[in-house]
């Protein structure tokens, strides 16, 4: 292990590798290295068609993280999980600048390990009927740059995935401390993502390894427990300034997202829409004595924060699939980490989890919905978030709560004597008549044996063999004149559709 400067770590960089960058979504990217790569192209011009790798981009929706990138030449082709907080470079995805795929943040996290041990790639039923099957688009994001890389093929007389396993040529990862030997702690890390095998696939690749740490420490200063990645992995050590190592893009340091005793304030600052729909979906949740719950990034979080103020949360064990699980799921630009987390571990092994069927209740946010009970979260309008580890979720929980706003954009609810009142309406419907993205098939979900459900901050929709029923609707609104008129697709009336709890109401 050499400690290196930023500036020389990029000079290592060669036109057409595969970088894999490390962190997960709002957290633990190594902005010092990926800055001063793109210094350098700026500078130079080269490196030059650089391919990525990522599970989960990480990005502040600015120019931090992988957008650091983001320029003309630099970046041939992507592959990722989740594109949502790279703006700059999901634009360059859309328009066709680059060759770019979309696959399952999950199976992207558990290639890194088949990388690694030298296998074909990871084989999968995940991404079956959804635009990652080659009977759909493959995955593929522009079609014009290229063919998909998925490939569909049997296995004991059943359809599965195959994602091919790629050369990865550099990993830039991020850690806490350092010792002479180079290994590598993370105890100041929210999560440790897929460092481990993101440094294991490079190095049986011949590639070279990058670590953006805090500090270097002394040779006995790291137990050999604590350490995350082996210095046997860790080829070079760049030392960064501190600006440029927050725990998250949210915050710059907060004790309470790796260790369990510190107390943190419940957050109160939801909208009244937001809260109504957390609280049906925990209603839900306890409905099914669910002791294992996937949060998605949005609204899906204050599902948690409710929970934790109504004092049920200490039987719930909410799991964010960077791998943290236990405590209170951060928002906004700290998602990925927790508050108080029980345990952190691999974000592969906790997909692994899920996959097995290890979900009782995922509460998941949705942009698009249609009367089949599709689900579009992955890309629409001008906006290209990725399906991050949605489908995966999605096609592993026993029981799916989709959560989100009735219309978007400019929707303004409140509550007044237990009676919902639409003050604006959003500009945005949400209930279309067909997804313009499939991230999840409604019809897939029968085969699957799930329970699929629409939480609103209005109305309740319940997903039964292929028809989307309104199972229930909030006091004060209208079925003729706040839902109707605002649904492109076709939906039925249940015979035994009834009113929305009235506790719901009481806040």
């Amino acid at each position: 292990m050499k400690v290196i400067s930023e500036l020389q770590a990029a000079d290592l960089i060669e036109d057409e590798w595969t970088i894999i960058p490390g962190g997960f979504g709002s957290c633990g990217h190594p902005d010092g290295l990926t800055r001063a790569i793109g210094e350098r192209f700026k500078r130079e011009g080269r490196p030059r068609k650089l391919g990525l790798l990522f599970a989960s981009a990480s990005g502040d929706l600015a120019e931090k993280g992988v957008d650091a990138l983001a320029h003309s030449g630099l970046v041939a082709k992507a592959i990722g999980g989740f594109w949502g907080l790279i703006p700059r470079l999901g634009n360059m995805a859309r328009q066709g600048e680059i060759e770019a795929h979309n696959w399952p943040q999950g199976v992207i996290s558990q290639l890194f390990r088949a990388i690694a041990a030298k296998k074909p790639g990871v084989i999968s039923k995940v991404g079956l009927n959804t635009f990652v099957d080659p009977d759909h688009e493959g995955g593929h994001l522009d079609r014009r740059a290229g063919r998909a890389l998925v490939q569909k093929i049997v296995v004991n007389g059943e359809s599965t995935l195959l994602y091919p396993a790629v050369k990865v040529n550099c990993a830039l990862l991020r850690g806490t401390c350092c010792d002479p030997l180079g290994n590598i702690s993370m105890e100041r890390e929210v999560s440790h993502s897929d460092a481990l095998a993101q440094a294991m696939a490079v190095k049986n690749c011949g590639g070279i390894v990058i670590v953006q740490v805090e500090s270097l420490v002394g040779l006995h200063d790291i137990e050999p427990h604590d350490v995350k990645i082996p210095g046997l992995f860790v080829d070079y050590v760049t030392v960064s300034r501190p600006d440029e190592h927050p725990q998250t893009y949210g915050v710059g340091h907060n004790a309470a997202f790796t260790r369990p005793g510190v107390l943190t304030p419940i957050i109160s600052s939801v909208s009244c829409a937001e809260r109504i729909i957390a609280n049906r979906a925990l209603q839900e949740i306890r409905q099914e004595n669910a002791r294992i719950i996937n949060l998605g990034i949005g609204i899906p979080v204050v599902v948690a924060q409710v929970a934790e103020g109504l004092g049920c949360a200490e039987s719930m064990n909410f799991t964010v699939e960077s791998g943290v699980i236990g405590g209170r799921p951060a928002a906004g630009l700290s998602f990925g980490a927790s508050y108080r987390p029980a345990s952190i571990i691999e974000q592969a092994a906790l997909f692994d989890f899920y996959e097995g069927g290890g979900i009782d209740v995922a509460c998941l946010g949705f942009a698009e919905m249609d009367s089949f009970g599709n689900v579009n979260v992955s890309k629409f309008g001008r906006k290209l978030q990725g399906a991050g580890g949605f489908i995966n979720i999605s096609q592993s929980a026993r029981c799916v709560v989709f959560c989100g706003t009735f219309t978007a954009v400019g929707l303004v609810v409140n509550v007044s004597e237990g009676k919902v009142r639409i003050v604006r309406e959003g500009s945005v419907n949400k209930f279309v008549r067909q997804v313009s993205h499939l991230t999840f098939n409604g019809g897939y979900s029968k085969a699957l044996g799930q329970r699929v459900i629409f939480v609103t901050e209005r109305a309740v929709f319940v997903l039964r063999d292929g028809v989307v029923y309104l199972e229930e609707v909030a006091p004060g609104i209208s079925v003729e004149q706040d839902i109707m008129p605002f649904i492109e697709g076709g939906f039925v009336v249940s015979s035994n559709c009834k009113p929305m709890s009235d506790e719901l109401f009481l806040f």
